[in-house]
């Protein structure tokens, strides 16, 4: 089983506003779209089942970076974006959260009819990873939340996510058929919640034996399922801290925005036009497409592309936003012409800013970028639940 980490997700309340939800919806399809151009729908499905790039995924087009909201948000915002793509992309999404998510085996049977995949073994999968995450995961968490992703060669993964409202958290399960052997045999990509201490989880390999003799059950305390992975703890407060960003990798994207720097590499030509602050934007988005899993460990420095509904770490730069949306929509559409260059340009800014890392040299002055993000957002069109950003004299 590859074990991608665990994650402590607090739960946090409201609504999204439809401003930003639709932008959300806009965004992810062109995401999408150049993995897939770039790396295959196997690719994208293995992205999904990484609990670090799914949380930077959902930071980077806007929701708050540490919220269990992300995994409802994210999954919602794909299924509207992708599925009306469906037949071109090869991506398809089932379920959802509450009663969306009991359609998801009559989705995948009707899935099935148009594209000839066995509907009926990929609804067994379905009802199979509720199963285990909802009764053979005694861990105090009740799944509200199913997705079922997949692919027209007909590989899967499942995010799902479960309640605790007496400790206010929540947990999300990551399952991906690449990795998966047995479903009653230590099935998951990932489990991401708080260690609650004891759990009783029959898919451990070490509770094979209980298996065959349930009486044992409860005998059993296989709990070191959640120990033995490394371990994401997102904190309760909404505020991004300087511990919670890797500082040399967001100044050296911060110093490969500014113009003068964009201008005097040849790579980027294909960008000129674009301010800084979108290049800013661009420069995360290229890295949640092309980066490496190592380059999401911390999910908070996604959130300095679009901000967040609530302001926090700084209202949502509309402007950029739809600039963002119409650069990278547009090179998708010239790369399935065969015109890449324009996308090769995108996906130079994450490699130019990862080599700029080398000799970047940072400074803790995440406050004064705060600070400057909040006071020059009118300028972007900024805004979050409360309403639009004004200028402070």
């Amino acid at each position: 089983m590859k074990r991608s980490g665990t994650a402590d997700l607090k739960l946090m309340g409201g609504s999204i506003p439809a401003w930003l939800f639709e932008r959300m919806i806009k965004l992810s399809l062109p995401i999408v779209q150049s993995i897939v151009l770039e790396y295959g729908q196997k690719e994208f499905l293995r992205k999904l089942s990484d609990p670090f790039w799914f949380q930077s995924f959902g930071a980077v087009i806007g929701m708050d970076w540490n919220s269990s909201g992300v995994t409802t948000a994210v999954m919602s915002a794909l299924k509207k974006s992708l599925n009306p793509h469906a037949p071109e992309l090869g991506i398809y999404i089932c379920g959802g959260k509450g009663k969306e998510s009991l359609q998801t085996p009559h989705e995948l049977l009707k899935i099935g009819e148009k594209t000839g995949l066995n509907g009926d073994e990929l609804a067994k999968c379905s009802r199979l990873t509720a199963k285990v995450d909802n009764t053979a995961v005694q861990d105090g968490f009740q799944v509200y939340l199913h997705s079922f992703i997949l692919s027209a060669e007909g590989d899967w993964s499942v995010i799902q996510q479960g309640m605790n409202t007496d400790t206010a958290q929540a947990r999300r399960y990551h399952w991906n058929s690449a990795s998966l052997h047995s479903f009653v045999e230590e099935p998951h990509t990932a489990i991401c919640g708080e260690n609650q201490g004891e759990i009783l989880n029959l898919t451990d390999k070490r509770a094979l034996p209980a298996q065959k003799a349930m009486l044992a059950i409860a005998q059993e305390h296989p709990d070191k399922i959640l120990q033995e992975i490394p371990h994401m703890k997102l904190p309760d407060y909404c505020d991004i801290k300087s511990k919670d960003v890797d500082l040399k990798r967001l100044g050296s994207i911060l110093w490969l925005a500014q113009e003068s720097q964009t201008q005097s590499f040849e790579d980027l030509l294909l960008l000129n036009g674009l301010g800084p602050r979108t290049l800013q934007s661009l420069a995360l988005v290229s890295e949640v497409i092309h980066g490496t899993p190592s380059r999401f460990s911390d999910p908070a420095r996604y959130a300095f592309a679009h901000g967040g509904k609530s302001g926090r770490p700084f209202p949502v730069p509309i402007k950029v936003y739809d600039e963002t949306i119409e650069t990278l929509t547009n090179a998708v559409e010239k790369a399935k012409l065969g015109d890449l260059d324009k996308q090769e340009s995108i996906k130079m800014l994450s490699l130019l800013a990862q080599k700029a890392e080398k000799d970047f040299t940072p400074q803790d002055n995440l406050d004064a970028l705060l600070n400057k993000e909040k006071e020059d957002a009118w300028k972007y069109g900024g805004r979050t639940i409360h309403g639009l950003a004004k200028p402070k004299h």
